[in-house]
């Protein structure tokens, strides 16, 4: 869940201001529409969810479900573990655990959610360090500030369901779908409040300069029209609509150029409160000029979070399966292999 500027498909936002101006290029660019391919790179993961590029190039994924940080090769789809014993899911809790990593100045940092006392568990809450030998230790207790400053939203889990973090001002911002905002977390363990919202439970979310980029699910039942990318900066005053349209979105990455994704898990199953989506209802959608999406690929089975590499998107999919799909810009971002 990655990156980086304030130009945004087909337009440039004024965060200060709210204008906008259609960049020409990017309107022709829209018409192009490449040719996906997509091929399984890895599988085998438990319960995987969040994911990032490391420094040496290499997928990392987080393994909520076995407590576990898999490094992958993009190129071959070998895997290896990179750390483990980190907090997992709890019997009988539907997610929860080391549910994403990031690295900051070459170090590692895993996110790690509803693992402590109110489900059963009795571990932190937060963000936990990895050093280069694999060992970890929580450095921020993101569930004890939650519950001593809770969400004006409706909620059950005091200390929230973290699903996000994103590397932002030597620190990160953490999104929680549950408490319906965005914290902001140093180093040396200060937590405090960067943006709240109503009920639109944010999940993915970008960097790229002052600007964050932000995916939305939407409340329960997830219609396509609550899904969306917002953007906003530390100080606008409000957030800006970049993209509609696609069922419970969970990423959002920048690609090349002035190119944007997103990833759509699909149709709700409706089953309750945080269930995922039907089997094989997930999409890779692209942010066009206009505020709309275009289709890259479909038939995807409730993806988690995606990386981009170049012009290709890796896919991480909650079953355990890590999919490559090429070719995903045109010209001239893009072009086919």
């Amino acid at each position: 869940m990655r990156k980086t500027a304030s130009a945004l498909i087909g337009r440039r936002y004024d965060l200060r201001t709210g204008r906008s101006a259609v960049l020409p290029a990017l309107a022709a660019f829209a018409l192009a529409l490449p040719q996906a391919a997509q091929a399984q790179l890895a599988s085998g993961l438990e319960g995987s969810m969040g994911s990032t590029v490391g420094p040496d190039g290499a997928l990392y994924v987080a393994e909520s479900a076995a407590g576990r940080i898999t490094r992958i090769d993009p190129t071959t789809g070998a895997k290896s573990t990179f750390a483990e014993g980190l907090p997992a899911t709890l019997p009988g809790a539907p997610m929860g655990g080391a549910v994403d990593v990031a690295f900051l100045g070459g170090t590692a940092y895993a996110l790690v959610t509803m693992v402590d006392a109110f489900l059963g568990g009795s571990d932190v809450v937060g963000i936990y360090r990895i050093d280069a030998s694999g060992n970890h230790e929580p450095i921020a207790d993101i569930g004890g500030f939650t519950i001593a400053n809770p969400s004006p939203t409706v909620w059950f889990l005091p200390s929230g369901v973290q699903f996000a973090m994103e590397p932002w001002r030597g620190g990160f911002l953490v999104t929680d779908g549950h408490h319906n905002r965005v914290l902001r977390v140093k180093l040396n363990g200060e937590v405090s409040a960067f943006r709240d919202f109503g009920n639109v439970v944010p999940t993915g979310i970008e960097v790229q300069g002052a600007t964050v980029y932000m995916a939305r699910m939407g409340a329960n039942p997830h219609s396509p029209a609550e899904g969306q990318v917002l953007a906003f900066g530390p100080k606008s005053p409000s957030e800006k609509v970049v993209a509609a349209g696609a069922p419970m979105l969970v990423d959002v990455e920048r690609g090349r150029g002035q190119t944007m994704f997103a990833l759509a898990q699909g149709i709700w199953d409706g089953i309750g409160e945080g269930s995922p989506a039907e089997p094989d209802t997930g999409s890779l959608v692209r942010v066009n000029g206009d505020g709309s999406f275009s289709t890259v690929a479909d038939g995807l089975d409730r993806p988690t979070s995606m990386e981009i590499i170049g012009n290709t998107a890796y896919v991480v999919t909650l079953l355990g399966e890590v999919w490559a799909i090429d070719n995903i810009a045109g010209p001239p971002f893009g072009k086919a292999r």
